[in-house]
């Protein structure tokens, strides 16, 4: 008997087939199935299509027959679920510090774990916003660069550009050189951040991750974070992330709020709901809890108005007196 084309990986091709053009709307017989596979030169029959699907099955693929839409085969799971691909494809696009063409990429990628029927519909409702992405391409780069500093404890040199105006009215960009001890990535405010210690000062900074360029590893040991923060063996990123507001850096300290119920539910999003309430009464409650203090913070506070009273400490509630009287200073002169 003749050797028949491609049976070595007919398997292979079926199982793709399958992916890429079946799902619950859109089963394929394997009458379809054989001639999709000799129009790639794999010679099929229906009986070998029935044993190859009962062996994908058996080796745990949820390879459904059924008789509705119509008579045929489907994958009915996948590594990812229709939900799951929508949602990482939607946090794609809306990730301001992936470039275009790593969005649209990224977009293709995620798309090869659907079907193509499901990917014509997802198509349809999708739009990439080109005017809020960034344009520096050299950002994935940075991050696999980046993960391998922190993993290795190195330091790291970059430049880093920092948008200006000119009197011309002109917007351009100054670049800095900086030498890094980096600790943690943090996605936050719809940035990428690098937290890290710019090693002539005994804190903790803040660097956008799509401003940087050149990015490289030196062979110098990082300088440890507990010199720089209050953690000692690990670098709690979550927990820093919480004490944290919009990525400014400062000093750590207790802070205990009054709040209205109004604000309970921006309260628990922004501290969760571990947080211990104390003096529930008139439609108020008071909590106390760590937080980064600097201008982040004082800005989250001011957004509530009277809804929200610092009761300590002192330099926080002075730190949002002076804001107040400033911003009342510019709309005085108006």
């Amino acid at each position: 008997m003749p050797a028949r084309n491609g049976q070595k990986i007919k398997i292979v091709a079926l199982l793709d087939i399958l992916k890429n053009e079946s799902d619950e709307e859109h089963p394929i017989s394997a009458e379809y199935i054989c001639s999709r596979l000799n129009e790639m030169g794999i010679s099929a029959e229906r009986k070998s299509v029935y044993g190859d699907i009962a062996a994908l099955t058996d080796y745990g693929y949820d390879i459904i027959h059924t008789r509705t839409p119509s008579a045929g085969y489907y994958l009915a799971s996948r590594e990812f679920e229709l939900p799951e691909v929508y949602l990482l494809t939607d946090a794609a696009q809306a990730a301001s510090f992936i470039t275009v063409k790593k969005t649209r990429e990224l977009v293709k990628k995620l798309g090869s774990l659907l079907s193509n029927s499901q990917v014509k519909k997802r198509e349809k409702g999708m739009y990439i916003d080109n005017g809020h992405k960034c344009d520096n391409e050299e950002i994935y780069y940075n991050i696999d660069t980046l993960s391998r500093a922190i993993d290795g404890r190195r330091k790291v040199e970059l430049d880093y550009r920092v948008r200006t105006i000119s009197k011309e009215r002109k917007i351009g960009f100054e670049e800095k050189h900086y030498k890094v001890s980096p600790y943690a990535l943090v996605w936050q405010n719809d940035h990428y951040y690098l937290v890290a210690n710019y090693e002539k000062y005994n804190n903790l900074m803040h660097i956008r991750v799509d401003r940087m360029k050149k990015v490289t590893v030196t062979n110098q040991d990082f300088r440890h974070f507990s010199e720089v923060s209050s953690y000692t063996d690990v670098f709690d990123i979550a927990d820093y992330t919480k004490k944290s507001f919009q990525m400014y850096a400062g000093e750590e300290c207790e802070v205990k709020f009054t709040c209205t119920e109004k604000i309970l539910e921006q309260v628990i999003d922004r501290f969760s709901d571990k947080i211990f309430i104390t003096n529930v009464e008139n439609g108020k409650f008071s909590f106390t809890t760590k937080v980064i203090l600097s201008d982040g913070l004082v800005n989250w506070i001011m957004q509530f108005g009277n809804d929200i009273k610092v009761e300590r400490p002192d330099t926080l509630k002075e730190l949002l007196t002076q804001k107040a009287k400033s911003l009342i200073e510019i709309y005085k002169n108006p």
